[in-house]
């Protein structure tokens, strides 16, 4: 088993330490968060103590820390690059919650510095684990689709209401819109699939009033196979995840965690209902495997490339954005 620290004690890294010890589920015998990091202690005292976690207010003293194997970032959008560094040169393996950075040259710095100090990076796409994403990724795996010609994504998630903190809506933290929240896990996927996007159109809508996030966005994307993709957000609306994929002789589409449409060319079209999961807790056993195998990038378990390839994407969008042009997209 790994031990683990937490820093940011908001809702997701709440969720990151329920995952693999709290709830109705049995804990983790892979992986134990027991220190967390948090600004004041006040808000996260209860939090800590039911879940076993010794709490403080200084990142240091977990790097410090010898028998931490490893650390989750569950902080604000800027701070994940300079702090997956803080831990590589600690020694200590980390799960940056997304995105990995707001640039690639960040990016490929926070891989570079894992690589060299010999821990594992990964990030936090849980979605990979869902039902309905590993379904889709076996079909077209299989070839059964023929060549692959288009994709269309979708992502809305009206949480932002529910859960609304200042930080996600300044442009230094989300340059690309909505996109470094919900959306960045179906462009994740795009780019496990497809490969690295070689260009980008996008552009966002916004409504009034300032103090809620009333805006829609719209990307349409080039790879460096012959095939394109479009990728849409309404922010405010309800939870909506959607990604299809089209090819020659049929198309498989993902709806949420546990949906999938199957339909080929002269068949009956198979709608699948799968099994649920828990996604966040086998990311985090996948990030816990590594760790303790002392995985090489190439099993880690989100390859350098696939990490790289979605913030070019992200430094893409929000260039599109900024200029209001198709934008190139540096190569990973």
């Amino acid at each position: 088993m790994i031990r683990a620290a937490v820093i940011g004690l908001g809702r997701w890294g709440r969720n990151h330490v329920s995952s693999v010890q709290g709830g109705n589920d049995p804990h983790s015998p892979h992986v134990r968060f027991v220190r967390a990091v948090v600004q004041t202690t006040e808000r996260s005292a209860d939090f800590a103590r039911e879940n076993g976690l010794t709490l403080g207010t200084d990142l240091r003293s977990v790097l410090a820390d010898p028998s931490i194997d490893a650390v989750v970032l569950a902080t604000p959008n800027s701070q994940h690059a300079g702090q997956v560094r803080a831990c590589a040169a600690a020694g200590k393996s980390v799960l940056s919650e997304k995105p990995l950075a707001l640039s690639l040259d960040e990016a490929r710095a926070s891989v570079q510095a894992c690589i060299r100090a010999g821990v594992v990076l990964t990030v936090g796409q849980d979605k990979r684990y869902w039902p309905s994403m590993r379904k889709l990724g076996e079909v077209v795996a299989s070839g059964v689709l023929g060549p692959l010609l288009h994709a269309e994504g979708h992502f809305s998630n009206e949480n932002q209401k529910n859960f609304f903190t200042s930080w996600r809506e300044r442009p230094e933290e989300a340059p690309a819109s909505s996109l470094t929240a919900t959306g960045i896990h179906v462009l994740d996927a795009m780019i496990r699939l497809f490969g690295p996007v070689t260009g980008v159109s996008a552009t966002t809508v916004s409504q009034p009033p300032p103090d809620e996030a009333l805006d829609a966005l719209t990307m349409v994307f080039r790879f460096a196979r012959p095939m394109s993709a479009v990728l849409c957000g309404v922010r405010p609306t309800p939870l909506f995840w959607r990604l299809h994929v089209f090819g020659r002789d049929g198309s498989v589409e993902a709806i949420g965690d546990r949906e999938v449409v199957i339909r080929l060319s002269g068949q009956p079209i198979r709608r699948l209902d799968l099994q649920p999961v828990n996604g966040m807790r086998l990311q985090m056993e996948a990030f816990a495997a590594a760790v303790a195998a002392r995985a090489q990038p190439a099993a880690w378990p989100i390859p350098p490339d696939e990490m790289l390839g979605t913030i070019a994407a992200v430094e893409a969008v929000a260039r599109s954005l900024r200029d209001g042009t198709p934008v190139q997209a540096t190569q990973p």
